[in-house]
């Protein structure tokens, strides 16, 4: 799946959560890359992953454009795809509340739109962590960025990689989240859980990845972009 070119089409198309009755969670999955490797839990310690950002390989994203579905300027924002170093390394995603005006309910990274005042995008996904989930500083060690991914609502996000000590007290604010959640970096960096969609309607082709995590018996439907940019850390990780 690679969506770097292009658009099929070039004006604005209509998002998907105005699609009458549209549950992604419904449309066909059409593959599952079980063919592929998963990264090995070798290179998943700190002390790998501190040396892969430290040494990056040449690579290219798999996954950087999403179709334009919002006619307005580009805002540059920035995630924080934080790895817990638990006993098992663990990602932390939240779940946004469903009164958000963009990507509402949905999973998602914790981050946010860049303020003028921000020195960099790690300074952003800092900012907007600890403003959305209490993530403090203190206990995050910024690894490096992988490649911007443009949303159809014009963001231009910078996945920042860093590393959360587990003894980080959370306190997700109320207004934007109304889960938070952690799931296996191991699980998320094995293709055999990359579920590809392919969903076509008024002459518009559109393709994503889900990455559905059971946990008791809720179902977290990770898809979308939040899926695009661990998709692409899954390429990164397995770049020689």
């Amino acid at each position: 799946m690679n969506t770097s070119s292009p658009p099929a089409v070039s004006s604005v198309i209509a998002p998907l959560s105005s699609l009458p009755d549209f549950d992604p969670r419904t449309v066909p999955v059409v593959g599952v890359d079980v063919h592929l490797p998963a990264v090995p839990l070798a290179v998943q310690t700190p002390d790998a992953l501190r040396a892969r950002f430290a040494q990056p390989p040449q690579w290219e994203p798999e996954v950087v454009l999403e179709k334009k579905f919002m006619n307005r300027e580009p805002a540059h924002a920035s995630v924080l795809l934080a790895i817990v170093l638990r006993e098992q390394p663990m990602v932390l995603l939240t779940e946004r509340t469903a009164h958000l005006s963009t990507h509402s309910g949905q999973v998602a990274f914790p981050g946010g739109r860049a303020d003028p005042e921000d020195a960099s995008a790690a300074e952003t996904a800092l900012r907007e962590a600890q403003e959305e989930v209490g993530l403090d500083r203190e206990f995050v060690e910024v690894l490096g960025t992988l490649p911007t991914y443009v949303t159809g609502s014009s963001f231009i996000i910078t996945p920042v990689v860093a590393l959360v000590q587990p003894d980080c007290v959370l306190r997700p604010n109320p207004y934007e989240v109304a889960d938070l959640f952690e799931v296996p970096l191991a699980f998320l960096l094995d293709p055999a859980h990359h579920r590809r969609h392919v969903f076509d309607r008024d002459g518009v082709h559109r393709e994503w990845f889900s990455m559905p995590y059971q946990q008791g018996d809720k179902t977290h439907f990770i898809w979308g972009a939040t899926a695009g940019m661990l998709r692409n850390f899954y390429r990164f990780m397995m770049a020689e």
